[in-house]
């Protein structure tokens, strides 16, 4: 599969069927997440795959909201990988505190597609949840107070079709040699 039709492939998916991922499949997944680009090589990054029924339900039911009906789907997913932000090396947290950057967000989000992308050419579905209580999610996973749980994704067999993207046109995001806003 070329890269565009990857990205046409890939969609945040909000059903699942009730079949495991194979260990192999979540070994390659894992191994792009791990080669991810980060600021001046910090990977301040830490990945808790939960694929224990009991633990992946408590998450899920940290990602759910009854009042606002949202994220009740990650109860179905098979695999949830929680993300924590490590903290960077010195070279990294130097040139965000000098350039006012929190380079670590923009690492994580850098890494978290790695794994939508290769979940979506491993024929696997994919969400980013940034919806969740954290403090429960902490707890849960046993992650340290100093530590921030940045994003929960969920992984499994998609149990919908590919839709349709649903995008502003090229002309509305980019411009060249200096920023044009179009209304």
């Amino acid at each position: 599969m070329d890269f565009k039709s990857l990205v046409l492939n890939r969609q945040s998916d909000r059903s699942y069927l009730a079949k495991p991922v194979e260990e192999e499949k979540l070994a390659r997944i894992l191994e792009c997440a791990r080669l991810a680009p980060s600021a001046c090589n910090a990977q301040p990054w830490h990945i808790i795959v939960v694929d224990h029924p009991g633990i992946r339900a408590k998450i899920a039911d940290a990602t759910s909201e009854r009042i606002l009906g949202i994220n009740h789907f990650t109860k179905q997913a098979p695999l949830l990988l929680v993300l924590i932000e490590e903290e960077a090396n010195i070279t990294s947290s130097l040139g965000g505190w000098v350039k006012k950057r929190h380079y670590p967000l923009m690492d994580l989000g850098i890494m978290a597609e790695h794994i939508c992308l290769a979940a979506a050419s491993e024929g696997l579905g994919s969400c980013l949840i940034g919806w969740f209580d954290e403090a429960k999610v902490k707890k849960i996973c046993g992650v340290t107070a100093s530590k921030r749980v940045q994003l929960i994704i969920t992984l499994g067999y998609s149990n919908a079709r590919t839709r349709t993207k649903i995008r502003k046109p090229i002309e509305k995001i980019v411009s060249y040699n200096g920023y044009s806003a179009v209304d």
